[in-house]
């Protein structure tokens, strides 16, 4: 008789399979879809510019996070890797994808930048682990199915000191993204491009955190130094002190 579950990793796993192929963008077997993704360097993708998010910057200018151990998860082509790393951090940084960790690892070598790549899954037993004080995510939360939130809780609680803080960005709700109910993604809609969130929404989904700031992404003009597109919300989580499990 076949039997595939025995533990809630098994059972997360058959429900990521309810998501095929759109899983296969974010799973371990993701290598195929985001290399032929980021193949053409070229094309207008908002997020394929070496610039680093304004929200993650504004934090730093201001003081609000301090340089210390951080965490890019899913870094793309490594632009905000790269600027953490400008800015005094000591950088791991992961991303599914072969091809976009081959050009951030190319972008890391021309400007001379010490940063750890790992090609593969975040959830993983074999991704980094940290500690760190920082976790910074431009785009990767939105492409996880419901069920995922979990796993990423566990993450952010795993890997993030009491203290430390998380930097998000993610679709915002009636700007870009699909805004059906959670139950309705299960009965075959799929993930549609990317999951989008409202204020109440990442506040009931982070409410083990202390929301230090949430709003809407800054639109950055085409010559500014700084990434900002206003269809997405930025938000600055704190792990507060002695905080129980966050996907408790």
């Amino acid at each position: 008789m076949d039997r595939n579950v025995r533990s809630v990793d098994d059972v997360m796993k058959l429900m990521d399979r309810l998501f095929a192929p759109e899983a296969d963008r974010w799973t371990s077997r993701a290598g195929a879809w985001w290399d032929g993704f980021y193949e053409d360097r070229s094309k207008p993708v908002p997020f394929f510019v070496a610039k680093p998010d304004e929200s993650l910057a504004s934090c730093l200018d201001r003081g609000a996070v301090t340089p210390g151990r951080a965490l890019d998860l899913g870094c793309g082509p490594g632009r905000n890797a790269l600027y953490l790393a400008s800015r005094g951090f000591e950088v791991d940084a992961v991303d599914l994808s072969p091809g976009a960790v081959a050009w951030a690892e190319e972008r890391a070598a021309e400007a001379g930048a010490d940063i750890r790549f790992h090609c593969g899954d975040a959830f993983a037993e074999d991704a980094p682990a940290g500690p760190y004080d920082l976790i910074h995510d431009s785009g990767c939360f939105h492409h996880l199915p419901p069920h995922r939130r979990v796993s990423y809780l566990e993450l952010v609680d795993r890997a993030l000191v009491p203290g430390g803080h998380l930097t998000l960005t993610c679709f915002a709700a009636g700007a870009m993204g699909s805004e059906l109910p959670d139950a309705d993604l299960y009965g075959g809609a799929g993930l549609q491009g990317g999951l989008a969130y409202t204020p109440e929404s990442l506040r009931w989904i982070f409410s083990g955190m202390e929301v230090v700031e949430l709003r809407r992404m800054r639109k950055e003009p085409a010559d500014s130094l700084r990434f900002g597109e206003d269809f997405l919300w930025t938000a600055l989580f704190r792990k507060p002190e002695g905080s129980g499990p966050l996907s408790r």
